[in-house]
């Protein structure tokens, strides 16, 4: 029962008078489990709840529904009272609202029958199943305590005499406990009646508005119910003891409802208190069971479970979350009056589910054993019985217990008796093993039955046996028998060992007893006395013989034969008669003292004995004394070895010379050889003279493609982002090492700032030299600036690097002074507020928010219009919005009267000066993304940073951006509706006076911590004239800060303030108050390490670099030019582990970090391994792999990251064992894998060398060099893998989430049982050597960052940031980028719906205005001008381009893969269809054939080069790397045609870059695919995580099975594909190899698919259904 949840059921009562009388009506519903919850001010706002018991008591007992007590009573109490009675604590308790009816369901009315509460009727029964007990063995005895908490306060209700309050103490074991709490015994269920009438009437009740007898207190009924068994056959008794507890809480209430005042209303802030500190203890005691916070990886939920903030929660400390089986019965009231009141019952019902409870039986562990023991015994006895073997079990009792007798003929038949007991037990088959364990299992009953008596007894018997056995051993032990070790007897003859080591001498003893004692081996024929063991020893090696002569007891050894024995240095062969203190040597090895007490007494008393040596006798003595005894010249021989070493190795030295000589000379001729090569390879070009350049015409679009290019990178070669974050990494570096010594709680990190509409550069930031340049700069300045980030204050400051130089000097000289100066605090203070502290800079009161901007578009229509725009700050964060309204009014007309609210101005009069505007749109137009909003592409590249030839502008874009009108023109189809004459425009003529009005709404969704809120805003050229609002209080909650700001502009109209119109928008600079939010507490003022994360956009990881190569030469890399192609690899990673039958098994994975390309591989320790490396892409002419060249591993380590910087000692390069292509069934990707043999014992690591601890992975990084075809060098694919080693015997189980490639549900542990990484390889063109933009200048500037400063140890890991910075903010500019593409977007598309719906209205002088701009979607009049006849013309063009792109789509999308698509559709169908097609009007083929978008290139277009209608011969299938292939050239040479005739001889370099996958899932689920060789539809679950969808089998599948990378391939979607094909909610998906077409569910579904895949193209369909159907509509 352990580990079950909480009950929970929830019980509504019927309406109370003062529910009837305010005419209440019911807000319950109740459907089985389900309770629903109506809103009465919404209906339908209704919330539903699921739990175990859902009680209806609200009508009458008449009804079918109707909940009674009794039921309650049976689904709770009935269950909790039969755990209460196999030992487990039980809880009930009740909550609810005041008056909800949580008395009368715990107590009920004990007067009227069948309206009886849960105590009552659980009492009664607990004693009606006690007299229906017939097990005489069973005793019962209840005890009962009663108390109330009012007021935090406990009570005694069954004592009348303890009228004071009783307190809470807490037992080591017992827990909390009341102290002094009455426990009275109870024999009957009359005895807890009358202490349950006296408890109830002493209780604290008032009187409220809710409830007439509303309970003021909780009430604990406590009954301690132990049950005794008596064991007659043990003579033991058991216990269980188990502790009901009945709650009844007091009503949780609010105080406007209840009318408390005074008294009640302290009663209910108690009250509430304890109530919402149990809320609070279940929602802790939730999370830590929700499920989320259990399969999180590695963290383990630390949650404090507020038990002691109130006395109720802390008794109840073990019934919730602890060791009880719990109940809860939410009561609640149906009125919707009580609405917030029931919602919040029911809240808190549903937080309590979650609770689980760790449950156990309250009983002796020894009794309980035992019980189960001979539960067990009878099992086992039962089973032998119904095998008919019943006869044995009486046969082995009495074999055992039986005496031995001398009798042979007894002896016979109890054999004879075995022998057939054995056959009988041969014949049935388990018997053997059920009678083995029913002897164990009497056995352990019979040691836990075990008297005292009998362990002491058993364990005296045990201490004598070890004491004789240690006396053989010749280890002895004191007569107390306290110490062992080694004491001298005083009269015993005994021999003491002698070793050379000193602390081991004279440690062991033998005792020579009175008679022979024998010494020998312990494999003797006979038993020995003294065992010894050596080569020298014999089996029998000799006696002593110790008797009683005349002149007192004596010793005489005799050596058996052949044994070497030595007395005093000679070798004895005959019997010797010993005397006290000889020594003696038995075989080479054992050295012993003979030692005699009584004789060697005897002889001291007489002279000493001649033989006996003065110096010590010990190891060494008798060694030397049987050297001298042999005749051997120890010092002759030491010295005579000694010659021999040194002619040994004098031989060795010389050998070891001339074999380094030999070594040296072959490698010198090896590097000659090589040079040679690579000279041969790589020939010095020669240098050539100077040659005149002759002058090349170029055409004008060329020169300005020219001027664009050179304007490009004379910004990116003056500025060198790297060279100075490396540079100044040292000054950063040391200020945050002298702010940490100083505690100065400031910290400095590099940041960049580019110059963009969201983020201006101030111009004390800017360099003196980028003012005199800003004319001349053509794209957006990035510069490098140091972030100051004032802890103390709150602030953030930007210096240059200049600045931070400047100020390093003022923080050295402070430094050097703070030991002299004591650090006065009122000092400090001043130097922040004055300046004079170089560590903080002044800050103002008011700082930026953010900036939003408003476009003016509508002005030229004219029509009002109210924007809701993003407030920005410079990072690319949203921090609010902003509603604007912007509308042209008439000069004379009056402003109405809004009302006090709102801040009139009066009319604000502006000039606009064409020479002036036209000054600032040449500044503007070089400053890319800040003004123009054309030049896009380029500005996500940070200066200083390495860019893609395949990312740089087309032709197309480099127009673009030259700032023509001509673009804008065709970008902007609003714009392009007024480019016409300004004559056109009424409103805007030149020289009259145009009004308009900016009208500042309401700002929303701004962060608390700016307090006062105002806005300025002002025309983006004219900076010195802004108008501004008043500020207002900011809480960050509540309605939205309403500023009604009323603006009037009246503007001359010039040809520049018509411009401005078209094109740019009104700046608005949002500012606020910072309230002083500290940051996150450093440890002990240490800079922490950690960066800022970003929100929106994923953390960019590092790359691990590819492991060095051991058998490969190093070879310059050559320079990589233009990338020819590009292809997504998706390599497999299997660690093989050898079986016992000889096989290679894959290693189980774990799959469940839920990330893709993740996993960790769970080994065993000690066994043989292979590593097997899959790659997988499409077939392709340019991939063709030639050879594996080495796989290498090693950085082993225990964390995530590596630290590249050491060089690894462990690098191990492995054998590999087998390559080649594969060609897996159904599947026409390319294959290729390799199998290596990977001996882990090799590295000589600890790490894999044991078992790995729980908690910890053992990381290592794999680098496979792969050669490839007509590449230069090597491609390397590396990898980072995770493992966990485990015991050699370890059972791993096969991950549950994999399933086999088809679906079926089976486990397939080849399929599973790997690891995925994407990665991207592109092959370039070798550079061309002698192009100037191919050889780019290569700093080689000192990383700074490395250099040790002075207090560099207090910055615990902290490090100047590089190149992530660089990448970072490529982000930052992006986001900003899109923002402002957004923002730009929803003005048009606002602007176009106002139109739209204007045009509906009637307004036909407006329709005139921008006819051409709807000339798309509304049909042309009857009479037609030459303009509108042209535009015709060229919709009716672009109408059969559409359909010609739709039959090339029809007829050759799929043919590759999905010709049967094809086929279904007749010529007949495709002819009628092209017919019908273009007979269609322009608006009905704009809305029915739907073309990508410039984001996604068209299919045709992308897949083929030429314009033509005929269908592309496929690529065959002989240039995809295989074995067939390449074993028939001649196949090969004819399918490829004359093209393959002449084999290429370009020469690629090959780089291989791994994904990292992206956290943000744009959209999952299953989607149909046609699959390429059958007809039918499979269904595969989907992952997009942009720009990569990954693929897989199922849901629960942790491999992927294959990708598809959006980047490069292009979404198509056509209705008119659907009618024909007659498949709905389809698209197709083309890559450059194939093309796939999938299938949706329902409509929703594929929009959110389009939406997933391609969100423009996806937006582009809605936009023209959404057209569709007004243009169906107003038909």
């Amino acid at each position: 029962m352990a580990g079950a949840s909480v009950k929970v059921a929830v019980r509504v009562r019927p309406f109370n008078s003062r529910e009837i009388g305010k005419d209440s009506k019911c807000i319950i519903q109740m459907s089985g489990n389900t309770t629903t919850i109506i809103n009465p001010k919404q209906a339908k706002d209704s919330k539903s709840f699921n739990f175990d018991y859902s009680y209806w008591s609200h009508t009458s007992p008449e009804d079918v529904n109707y909940a009674s007590q009794v039921q309650v009573f049976k689904d709770i109490g009935e269950e909790m009272l039969l755990h209460a009675f196999e030992g487990y604590n039980v809880c009930i308790f009740a909550y609810g609202q005041t008056g909800a009816g949580k008395s009368y369901t715990m107590m009920g009315k004990q007067d009227v029958k069948d309206q009886q509460g849960i105590i009552p009727l659980l009492c009664e029964d607990l004693f009606t199943k006690f007299n229906n007990k017939t097990d005489n063995s069973m005793s019962y005895s209840v005890e009962v305590s009663y108390m109330e908490i009012y007021c935090e306060r406990v009570r005694d209700l069954l004592n009348p005499k303890n009228k004071g309050h009783l307190r809470v103490r807490e037992h080591p074991l017992m827990g909390p406990y009341v102290e002094d709490l009455s426990k009275l015994a109870v024999t009957s269920y009359n005895d807890i009646q009358d202490l349950m009438d006296s408890g109830n009437k002493a209780r604290t009740v008032a009187a409220t508005n809710m409830n007439e007898t509303s309970s003021r207190s909780h009430a604990v009924f406590n009954i301690i119910f132990t049950q005794k068994r008596h064991d007659a056959e043990t003579d033991n008794t058991s216990e269980k003891v188990s502790k009901i507890s009945l709650v009844d809480l007091a009503g949780s209430e609010r105080a406007d409802s209840t009318g408390a005042k005074g008294t009640r209303l302290k009663e209910g802030a108690n009250i509430n208190k304890s109530l919402t500190t149990l809320g609070k203890v279940i929602s802790a005691l939730a999370e830590v069971d929700s499920g989320p916070n259990k399969n999180k990886k590695k963290k383990k939920v630390e949650s404090f479970i507020p038990y002691r903030d109130s006395v109720l929660t802390w008794l109840l400390r073990e019934n919730l979350g602890g060791n009880s089986r719990t109940a809860m019965v939410a009561a609640l009231s149906p009125a919707d009056i009580n609405y917030d009141e029931t919602l919040s019952t029911l809240r808190y019902a549903d937080r309590a589910k979650q609770i689980r409870c760790n449950a156990v039986i309250n009983e002796d562990p020894n009794n309980r054993l035992v019980r189960e023991l001979k539960e067990e015994v009878s099992r086992l006895k039962d089973l032998l019985f119904s095998q008919g073997l019943g006869d044995i079990i009486d046969m082995t009792n009495a074999m055992t217990g039986m005496s031995p007798s001398p009798s042979i003929t007894a002896l016979s038949s109890r054999a004879g008796s075995i022998a057939s007991l054995h056959d009988r037990i041969m014949f049935s088959p388990g018997s053997e093993e059920a009678i083995e364990r029913l002897k164990e299992t009497e056995k352990i009953i019979a040691e836990l039955n075990e008297t005292w008596e009998e362990k002491l007894r058993r364990t005296e018997a045990i201490r004598m046996e070890r004491e004789a056995l240690l006396a053989e051993m010749g280890v002895a032990m004191r007569e107390d028998g306290g110490t062992v070790g080694v004491f001298s007897p005083k009269k015993t003859p005994h021999l003491v060992n002698l070793n050379e080591d000193p602390l081991m001498s004279e440690c062991l003893l033998y005792y020579i007893k009175d008679g022979i004692t024998r010494v020998g081996r312990l494999d003797a024929s006979s038993r020995q006395d003294i065992v010894l063991s050596g080569h020298f020893i014999k089996d029998e090696h000799c006696t002593f013989t110790s008797s009683t002569g005349p002149t007192g007891e004596m010793v005489v050894l005799e050596p058996c034969e052949g044994a070497e024995t030595y007395v005093n240095g000679k070798r004895v062969t005959e019997p010797t008669v010993l005397r006290s203190g000889n020594r003696i040597i038995l075989g080479k090895s054992h050295v012993f003292r003979f030692n005699h007490p009584e004789q060697a007494r005897a002889e001291r008393e007489r002279t000493p004995c001649a033989e006996t040596p003065a110096e010590p006798v010990d190891w060494a003595f008798a060694q030397r004394e049987l050297l001298d005894k042999q005749g051997i010249d120890m010092k002759q021989e030491m010295e005579q070895r000694l010659h021999e070493l040194e002619d040994q190795y004098r031989k060795e030295r010389e050998e070891a010379n001339n074999l380094l000589e030999q070594q040296r000379l072959d490698y010198e001729s090896k590097l000659e050889a090589l040079q040679k090569q690579v000279d041969r390879y790589y020939p010095e070009a020669p240098e050539e003279e100077e040659e005149l350049e002759e002058e090349v015409q170029w055409t004008e679009r060329e020169r300005e493609r020219a001027v664009w290019s050179f304007r490009k990178w004379r910004c990116y070669q003056f500025t060198s982002l790297r060279d100075l974050l490396w540079g100044n990494a040292i000054f950063l570096k040391e200020a945050n090492a002298i702010s940490v010594e100083l505690k100065k709680k400031v910290q400095f990190q590099f940041v960049l700032l580019t110059d963009t509409l969201y983020s201006p550069l101030p111009p004390d930031l800017l360099p003196s030299e980028a003012t005199k340049e800003k004319e001349k700069r053509h794209f957006p300045r990035t510069i490098v600036a140091v972030e100051v980030q004032d802890q103390k204050n709150g602030a953030t400051h930007y210096w240059t690097l200049g600045k931070l130089r400047q100020r390093l000097d003022l923080m050295r000289e402070m430094y050097d002074r703070a030991a002299d100066v004591p650090n006065n605090t009122t000092e400090d203070c001043e130097n922040v507020m004055t300046g004079g502290d170089p560590f903080y800079d002044r800050f103002p009161w008011f700082r930026l928010v953010g900036r939003a901007f408003v476009y003016l578009s509508n002005l030229l229509y004219p029509v009002p219009l109210v924007h809701r725009v993003a407030i920005v700050s410079d990072k690319g964060e949203v921090k609010g919005f902003l509603r604007v309204a912007v509308q042209a009014i008439s000069a004379d007309e009056e402003a109405p009267d809004y009302g006090s609210g709102v801040r009139q101005s009066g009319t604000a009069k502006i000039s606009f000066e064409d020479q002036q505007y036209e000054k600032f749109q040449s500044e503007s137009c070089s400053a890319g993304l800040s003004r123009t909003g054309i030049s896009q592409e380029e500005l996500r590249f940070v200066e200083g940073e390495g860019q893609n030839v395949e990312m740089g502008p087309s032709a197309d874009e480099v127009n673009n951006n030259t700032c023509a009108a001509d673009a804008d023109e065709q970008e902007n189809p609003l714009k392009a509706s007024v480019d016409g004459p300004l004559d056109a425009l009424e409103h805007l003529r030149i020289g009259n006076v145009f009004t308009f009005r900016v009208t500042v709404l309401q700002a929303s969704s701004i962060s608390a911590e700016y307090a006062d809120i105002f806005c300025q805003f002002n025309f983006i050229h004219r900076h010195d004239e802004a108008f501004s609002t008043e500020p207002l209080k900011n809480t960050g909650r509540g309605p939205p800060l309403g500023f009604y700001h009323v603006q009037n502009i009246a503007v001359e109209v010039t040809k520049s303030f018509v411009d401005y119109i078209k094109t740019q928008p009104i700046v608005f600079e949002v500012f606020g108050h910072y309230q002083k939010q500290p940051f996150l507490p450093l440890c002990k003022d240490v800079i922490s390490p950690l960066r800022p994360c970003r929100r929106q956009f994923p953390r960019v990881m590092p790359l691990s670099k590819p492991v060095p190569a051991t058998k490969l030469t190093t070879m310059a890399r050559p320079q990589a030019g233009p990338c020819h192609c590009k292809y997504d690899l998706m390599v497999f990673f299997e660690i093989c582990e050898l079986e016992a039958n000889g096989d290679y098994i894959p290693a189980v994975v774990d799959h469940r970090g839920g990330m893709p390309c993740h996993g960790t591989f769970l080994l065993h320790q000690g066994l043989q391994r292979r590593i097997t490396v899959t790659i997988v892409h499409e077939s392709g002419g340019d991939m063709e792999w030639k050879e594996v060249r080495e796989l290498v591993v090693g950085r082993l380590r225990s964390t995530p990251e590596a630290d590249e910087t050491i060089i690894d000692p462990n690098i191990l390069s492995l054998n590999i064992l087998s390559t080649g292509y594969v060609r897996p069934m159904q599947d026409d990707r390319t294959f290729y894998r390799f199998e290596t043999a990977w001996d882990s014992s090799m590295h000589n690591s600890l790490l894999l060398n044991r078992v790995t601890p729980y908690g910890e992975k053992i990381y290592m990084t794999l680098s496979a060099y792969l050669e490839m075809e007509n590449c230069t060098q090597p491609a390397v694919i590396t990898k980072d893998i995770c493992m966990v080693f485990y015991s050699r015997d370890t059972k791993l189980s096969a991950s549950r989430s994999i399933r086999n490639l088809f679906g079926t549900g089976s486990l397939r542990a080849a399929d599973g049982n790997r690891v995925t990484g994407v990665y991207e390889v592109s092959l370039c063109n070798l550079a061309d050597a002698g192009s100037p933009g191919m050889q780019r200048r290569r700093r080689r500037v000192l990383d700074t960052s490395v250099a040790y400063v002075r207090g560099e140890e207090n910055l615990a890991g902290w490090r100047p940031r590089s190149d992530s910075l660089i990448l970072d903010h490529q982000w930052e500019l992006e986001k900003l980028s899109l923002l402002q593409d957004v923002e730009k977007t929803k003005h048009y598309l606002l602007l176009r719906e106002k139109l739209e719906s204007t045009l509906l209205m009637g307004q036909e002088a407006l329709q005139s205005c921008v006819a051409e701009e709807l000339s798309e979607s509304a049909p042309p009049p009857l009479e037609v001008d030459p303009e509108i006849s042209s535009s015709a013309e060229f919709a009716t063009e672009r109408q059969r381009d559409l359909a010609a792109k739709c039959l090339r789509l029809l007829t050759h999308s799929f043919n590759r893969e999905y010709g049967h698509v094809c086929v279904s559709a007749s010529e007949s169908k495709i002819s009628e269809m092209s017919v019908t097609t273009l007979r269609e009007s322009t608006s009905i083929c704009a809305l029915n054939t739907i073309t990508p978008s410039s984001t996604c290139p068209s299919l045709v277009e992308g897949c083929y080069g030429n314009t033509d209608l005929r269908p592309p011969m496929p690529r065959s299938r002989a240039v995809s790397p295989s074995p067939d292939a390449q074993h028939d050239p001649e196949a090969k040479k004819s399918s490829n045609g004359a093209s393959e005739a002449k084999p290429s001889t370009r020469k690629y370099v090959p780089d291989i870059q791994e994904i990292r996958v992206s956290p943000i899932v744009s959209k999952k689920g299953y989607i149909h695919f046609l699959e390429p060789h059958t007809n039918g539809w499979v269904k595969r679950f989907v992952v997009v995580r942009r720009p990569y969808v990954y693929i897989y089998n199922t849901e629960r599948d942790g491999v992927e099975r294959a990708i598809l990378n959006l980047s490069s391939a292009q979404v198509e979607y056509s209705e008119d594909q659907q009618a024909m094909l007659k498949t709905p909610n389809t698209f197709a998906v083309c890559t450059e190899h194939r093309g796939i077409l999938l299938q949706a569910t329902n409509d929703k579904e594929m929009h959110d698919w389009l939406y997933a895949f391609n969100p423009l193209l996806a937006g582009t369909i809605r936009s023209k259904l959404s057209r569709r159907r007004a243009g169906q509509m107003r038909m």
